[in-house]
């Protein structure tokens, strides 16, 4: 009996060891931002440029700017869509506009949702609701795959009208490569019964978005404006010749191309960027 039970014992004091430590409550007052992948981690900092260092996007920075603050104030704002082509600073200027809000005293934290963490955004909301704070909740790159559970209907009603509606200090942004949000590969474009209805399906779900805006890819001297901007706050020579060619063999001009011109031309410089 004592050798079953001192067995008993190492197997229960083996299994303590392996299970995982008990999650302290999220304190939601606490951190600038939180990721959110089914359970809550707070972000120390959030990273992102000055919006000032952030060209070739004055509307939509304007607008994105002033809705972040309203609902930082507490004030009515709009769920946002930003959509259009990749590295032309949509992540980057949600980032900057929240980061400024609280620079400015605004009550808000930014929480970035995982896209395998869609189908528990709802119990999200639930815990966002009962804080005395507001929060932008931030889905990036989003695009649903084929088969997905949690499609363009379950977001068109968490953005209104539903049971499970986002709650009124929170406020979605998302941003996609296309206003449609369709999915990944195509598959309802290629459906030979009802095509059309799909498309329809996907852009009521744009609809739904207050504020849409699109980011289109941006223009040579839009291009040398952003990446000379960049080389100007950092104390880096610039040469447009060697900008441009940068772009030419990267096949693209993007706020992301130019940033990442400047990362060499620091790294040549024996400089961090920081």
């Amino acid at each position: 009996m004592s050798e079953t039970r001192d067995l008993l014992q190492r197997i229960a004091t083996a299994l303590d060891r392996l299970a995982p430590a008990h999650a302290e409550p999220t304190d939601w007052l606490s951190a600038p931002a939180y990721v959110w992948d089914g359970s809550a981690r707070a972000i120390g900092a959030i990273e992102a440029p000055p919006l000032d260092l952030l060209k070739g996007i004055d509307r939509q920075k304007q607008a994105i700017t002033a809705n972040v603050a309203r609902l930082a104030e507490g004030h009515a704002a709009h769920d946002m869509l930003l959509w259009g082509a990749r590295g032309m600073g949509k992540s980057a200027l949600l980032r900057a506009a929240v980061r400024s809000a609280q620079e400015q005293g605004g009550k808000i934290a930014m929480v970035q949702v995982t896209t395998d963490a869609l189908p528990s955004l709802s119990a999200l909301f639930a815990r966002l609701a009962e804080v005395e704070r507001n929060f932008l909740v931030f889905i990036d790159d989003l695009g649903f795959a084929e088969g997905d559970s949690v499609g363009p209907r379950h977001l068109r009603s968490w953005l209104d009208g539903g049971v499970e509606a986002r709650p009124a200090n929170v406020r979605l942004a998302v941003t996609s490569n296309r206003r449609a949000i369709v999915a990944r590969h195509g598959a309802e474009q290629d459906d030979p019964l009802n095509p059309r209805d799909a498309v329809d399906d996907n852009l009521a779900l744009a609809d739904r978005f207050g504020l849409s805006l699109g980011f289109h890819v941006c223009s040579q001297d839009e291009y040398l404006a952003i990446a000379r901007g960049y080389a100007e706050a950092f104390g880096l020579s610039f040469d447009e010749a060697e900008a441009l060619e940068w772009a030419k063999r990267r096949g693209a001009r993007s706020g992301r191309t130019a940033w990442h011109f400047i990362t060499e031309l620091s790294g040549r410089a024996g400089k961090r960027l920081d």
